[in-house]
Formats: structure tokens, sequence, C-alpha cells
């Protein structure tokens, strides 16, 4: 139900739609439907007007919209999956610039955040923002041990308003999904339900806090990236205290090259960073627009603004790498076999018909010159092919798409010749060789040791308990199947099964005395820790086996 604040608001949508253009949107609303016929009265029907294009147009709008929507077009122009290309380019220029509210207010909602005074913790605070966006403002100030800082504190109100206009794109959203031809296809309740939890989770600038210093953490006395400090004990949820930076912002590519810092280089490490935080530490910034990047004179960048951060799961991870490998190789029946392992297709998806499709994608883009070749359009192409084969959009991969757009485009503008196949390739043939290699199979093994080592001492107890059930149960069955015809085939079955038993709980049972009476320095090492947990796992499988065999 549409109350009379949100029947205002939508009213003054419908009238920047029009203004921008877009009558065709507005009338094709359920809502308005019976008055499509009014169109032929407006003024500006009798008159052609020279207006831009579609897509330019619905920019526009969103920017007269306020902050909230062109922050979800924005986040919109992400969903190359659901979007024509056209649209989805010119979502992608909507810039997130709204006037600054007062540096009083600021100061007044940071000393009721802080429960003190600004100057009993700052020396300096200047009043003037440094930026302003949507969700927030910065300024910066001092410490009183003389370190320079910004303090990022929210938008008055901002959460009251943005509930309200999420509430108007809800309705809307039922009202295309159920009225629009497109609707279904579109599918804009998902849309915005995702946008809530976004916009949700920039809200808790102790969020973004914590997502600054993992971030900082991986990249600790790196040559590559630099992650400011945050200041803890001036942090809320509302307010941010974090280290000041300096650098040139990475789009003054002019003033870059004066300096005289490394185009090659820059492009080159961006790719490996991104490469890096996604399969290295599996804990990427998600949104690394030219706006957030800074570089310093070495050619060490700087990144800021972390709200928006992705992981991928383990299996996510391998599929991947596994994925890309794939097709550096031209390997499409394996690109196929990985959605369907991966279960991002549906189980019962023909291989053979994924395979075509994915094939009569990509090979017009390999006989290109590599330095023509866009991967992050790629794998756009590829999750819009995947689609027709009901492929479910995960959240993990639309981040990771959105960044590797903006990882790509940042690169060729510092550097059009870059080459991210060539560039990413031998990242992911190391990161596959360490996983699936020995030493991945060691490192494995010692990190799940521990967690085996922490339940030993009750392993012999359990064993114990699992020898006395089993056998309570192999004298029922030899007794109710002592006059039947085939008791000499059970009585085997039940042999080999108690076999497996008593030779997994004698596993099981050595290997915790082996950690409870003093393994030796041999358990330190990878062999030695590798034969440990291998008799473990024979001994959990031989239980298994038994247990199913005398079910």
């Amino acid at each position: 139900m549409i109350g009379p604040r949100q029947a205002l608001r939508l009213l003054r949508i419908n009238w920047i739609l029009l203004h921008h253009g877009l009558d065709e949107v507005v009338l094709a609303t359920h809502l308005f439907r019976p008055l499509r016929w009014v169109k032929y009265f407006l003024p500006w029907h009798w008159v052609k007007r020279d207006l831009p294009s579609y897509p330019a147009r619905v920019r526009m709008a969103l920017e007269d919209l306020g902050p909230i929507f062109v922050k979800f077009g924005q986040i919109l122009s992400t969903r190359r999956d659901l979007l024509p290309d056209d649209l989805a380019v010119e979502l992608a220029k909507l810039q997130d610039r709204v006037p600054p509210f007062g540096g009083a207010e600021a100061r007044a909602l940071i000393e009721k955040a802080w429960g003190r005074s600004v100057d009993e913790v700052l020396d300096q605070f200047d009043p003037i923002p440094l930026a302003s966006a949507s969700i927030a403002q910065v300024h910066t100030g001092r410490l009183k041990d003389g370190t320079e800082v910004v303090v990022k504190v929210l938008r008055p109100g901002i959460e009251r308003t943005i509930r309200q206009d999420l509430g108007l794109m809800y309705t809307v959203a039922y009202l295309a999904d159920r009225y629009w031809k497109d609707g279904r296809r579109l599918r804009p309740i998902e849309v915005v339900r995702e946008y809530e939890k976004t916009i949700f989770d920039e809200l808790d600038l102790q969020r973004e806090a914590a997502n600054a210093s993992q971030l900082r953490r991986n990249w600790i006395n790196s040559e590559m990236l630099y992650i400011p400090e945050v200041y803890w004990d001036w942090t809320r949820p509302n307010v941010m205290v974090m280290e000041r930076i300096y650098g040139t912002p990475v789009g003054d590519v002019e003033r870059l090259k004066a300096q005289g810092v490394s185009m090659e280089l820059l492009g080159v490490r961006g790719v490996e960073i991104f490469f890096t935080q996604v399969f290295r530490d599996n804990f990427f910034h998600a949104d690394m627009h030219p706006g957030n990047i800074f570089v310093e004179p070495s050619g060490r960048y700087i990144s800021i603004d972390f709200g928006i951060v992705g992981t991928l799961t383990t299996e996510d991870q391998r599929y991947l790498a596994e994925n890309l490998l794939a097709f550096f190789e031209r390997d499409y029946r394996r690109v196929a076999e990985l959605h369907v392992e991966s279960g991002w297709v549906p189980p019962g998806t023909r291989v053979d018909e994924f395979e075509s499709a994915i094939r009569t994608v990509s090979e017009p883009i390999f006989e290109k010159p590599l330095a023509e070749i866009s991967f992050g359009h790629f794998l756009v192409r590829l999750f819009q092919t995947a689609r027709r084969f009901n492929m479910e959009i995960q959240p993990q991969l639309v981040l990771l798409e959105k960044t590797l757009l903006n990882i790509e485009g940042l690169g060729r503008q510092l550097y059009p010749e870059l080459d991210l196949w060539t560039t990413a390739k031998p990242y992911m043939e190391r990161w596959m060789k360490d996983q699936v290699g020995l030493k991945g199979l060691f490192d494995r093994t010692k990190r799940n040791l521990y967690s085996v080592a922490d339940q030993a001492p009750e392993l012999p107890l359990v064993a114990y308990r699992m020898l006395m059930t089993y056998d309570k149960r192999l004298r029922a069955a030899e007794h109710a199947h002592r006059s039947h015809q085939s008791s000499r085939e059970n009585q085997s079955l039940n042999a080999s099964g108690s076999a497996r038993l008593i030779g997994g709980a004698t596993l099981l049972v050595c290997g915790t005395l082996v950690l409870l009476l003093g393994p030796g320095q041999w358990l330190q090492d990878s062999v030695g820790a590798a034969l440990v947990a291998f008799s473990y796992l024979i001994g959990a499988w031989l239980f298994v086996s038994a247990a199913r065999s005398g079910a």
C-alpha cells in the first residue's frame, strides 16, 4: 500500500521521467496505462526535441532523483548480465557527488558518537569537508600526538532517507515485476534486494574499518599496495578515524608521468594486486574505481574506501581458477563441466549444448589481437550465456566481475598495451600448482591436523562406543538370520565389516596415543604430519565402510 508521502514521491519521480523524455516508461506502467492517450496532448509530443540517447536520459533522470538513486544506478551498472550494454556503460558514468552538510553539524555528530568534545581528541579539525558523498563526508584533523587523520562521518538522517527510498523502490519493482513485459526477465525485486544489502553495509563504518584493518594486515610492508591505518579508539558505527594519506589520483596520468612513475609497472601491479587479493587472501576490495585509488611517487598504490569487499569460498576459488586456465587453453568442454560441477548451472544441464554456447561466445574474442581483448567484458558475455542455461547469479561473482572491470579499465587507462591474459595466466598456474601439488597437500594436512588433535583425547572413547554398538548389531543380525539360506554370505559380509571396523579403531587409537604420549619432533615435519593424518583418514574410511555394510 502506497502512503501519502510515497505517493507524492512517486509523482515527483514520474515528473522527472517525463521531463527527461521517458514518458514511454511512465505510460507503460500499470498505474498510468489507461492514460496512455494523454501523451498525444503533451507539448513535447508536438515539437520534435533533440534528445540524448535513451541510456543518457536514464542516467540524467537518476542524477535528478538524488544521491540514493545515483548509488542505486551505480550498483545496477554492475549487473551487465541483466542490462543492455549501452545502458550499463552509461550508468557507470554516474557520479556520487552531493552538496556537503555543515561543519558544525558534523562536529556535533562526532562529539555525540565520542561522548566528548572534539578538542579533547584532536588538536585540529577542519570544518570544511575534504570530500562529500551520498552516505558520508570526510573532514581532516590531527590527533594529540601529531598524527594527521581523516574523520569520516555519516550524513544526518541518512538511514531514514534510505529506508523511505527503498520502500518506494520495492513498490516500483513490484509493479514492474507484475506489469512490465521485461520485468520477469530483469528481476527488479532481486536487484533492489541486493542493493538494500549493499547500502546498509555501507552505513556501518565499523564494518568498513574492520575491512580496512584486514586488508592492511594482508598487505603490510608491501611495495605494491598501502592501506591506511584505522584508529579504533575513535571509531564508531557512524564515525571512522583513519590515517590521512597523500598521493596522486590514479586518473591523473600526466602528473604521474611527470613524477617518473612507470605506467607499465602500474598496469601490471594493478592486475597482480587484484589476483593476489582474490586467490591468496580471499578478501578483495570490491570498490576499486579511480576515485578510491592514489599513487605514491615510488609507484606504490594507496587504496581508500572499504565499504564493499568480496570473498569466495575455497570451492569457488578453485573452480574460478580452473575456468580461467581452461579458457586460456580453449578447453570449452572443461569450462562447461566445471560450471556443472560447481553448481553454478543445474546438474541436468546438457554439457555438449553448454560447451557449444561457450565456444560461440569465446572464439570471436580469441581471434582478435590480445591487446584488443577485454577480459572483463568477456566474463560478462560468459555470464550472459550461462543465464540461458538457468545459471543462478552468484553475488560474490557479480562483485568479482565488477572489480575486474574496474581493474581492467584502470589498467588500460594507465597502460593501453596491457595484456590482462598473459599477465594473469602465470599467476593462475602458480596458484593452481600450490593448491593441488604436494606443497598444497602438506599445508592442508598440517592445518587440519591441529583441529583433529584438539579432539584426539575423545577418540578412544568414541571408538570403544562404536565397537560396542556394532557388536550388539552384529549379534542381533546373526541371531535374526541364523536360519536364513544366505546366512553364510551374511556372516562373511559381517566378518569383513568387523575387520574394517577393528582396523579403523586400531588406527584411530594408535594415532591418538601418538598425539597424547609425545609424538616427538617428527610430527612437526610435513611428512610425519601427513602420515598421521593419513592414518586418521584410513581409519575414518574403514569406520564408514563398516557402518554401511552393517546397516
